[in-house]
């Protein structure tokens, strides 16, 4: 009887060391469970916070975010946010290199001359012309001009600025060269990290590849834009811009052709 008492008691001494490994081992295997939701909390919220992710239940009248007013009434009704987005890329296809187009973002540029940070022209195919500038109340001496050698340095560059918490607009002109989707979403993935006015220049045939841009618009005629698509909001829509939108006895910078086909038509500088 007195081993059987005894082997009992030992049996009970290790159910309960073994009932106690198990509690721990359950706490343990608790705690990384609970770890691991709290990094995926993290991350979930990081990337809720991103300017790029749409959330199903947004719509314009209670969440959308604010855009820059583009100085363009008509076209400010159309856009989601009723402006540029910002922290998110946007397209804009023109045969034209995105010259005359630049007129639509002077108003913006003007803006943000505001906030004292740089204005990037990324690979222009003239020099902006400093007077226009001016005129049109831009801060010349917060545009940056830079020069890539080759299209690895163009995207660098691009990304780089889009980054950089010194820079309130990109505007960069990709040419008419072929980019892969991976290659303009790591742009849309930078500027969603920015607050930035963020714009690329591609000729009008890009509109048939796909493209990460939250907003793509697209200039075929004189004052006219089309909006080929646009994130929680309208597209295929056609925004005719009144003149009652100019500014008086100011430049407006919307006759500037300079198809690829016709170099002798093309002026000296941006803007001139």
């Amino acid at each position: 009887m007195d081993n059987v008492a005894a082997n009992a008691a030992d049996f009970g001494d290790r159910a309960q060391q073994a009932g106690l490994e198990a509690s721990n081992a359950l706490l343990d295997f608790e705690q990384v469970d609970i770890d691991r939701v709290a990094i995926d909390r993290v991350v979930i919220d990081k990337v809720m916070r991103r300017s790029d992710t749409w959330r199903g239940g947004d719509c314009r009248d209670s969440s959308a975010q604010a855009g820059l007013a583009t100085g363009y009434r008509e076209l400010d009704e159309e856009l989601y946010g009723n402006g540029w987005p910002l922290g998110q890329t946007i397209e804009l296809l023109s045969d034209s290199n995105g010259l005359g187009a630049m007129g639509l973002f002077l108003p913006a540029m003007e803006a943000l001359s505001e906030k004292g940070r740089w204005q990037v022209f990324i690979a222009p195919p003239f020099m902006p012309y400093a007077p226009l500038l001016d005129a049109r109340g831009i801060d010349t001496q917060q545009v940056l001009l830079v020069h890539p050698q080759n299209r690895q340095d163009l995207l660098w560059s691009i990304e780089q600025a889009l980054r950089s918490t010194t820079c309130s607009a990109v505007f960069a002109w990709l040419g008419a060269g072929e980019y892969r989707y991976s290659e303009l979403r790591k742009l849309q993935l930078a500027a969603a990290d920015s607050d930035a006015l963020s714009v690329l220049f591609r000729p009008r045939q890009a509109m048939y590849n796909h493209a990460p841009a939250s907003l793509r618009l697209e200039m075929s005629a004189y004052r006219q834009v089309h909006i080929l698509k646009q994130r929680g909001g309208n597209q295929a829509v056609d925004v005719a811009l009144g003149e009652d939108n100019d500014v008086p006895g100011q430049p407006q910078l919307w006759e500037l052709p300079a198809y690829p086909d016709n170099h002798h038509l093309q002026v000296p500088a941006l803007g001139a």
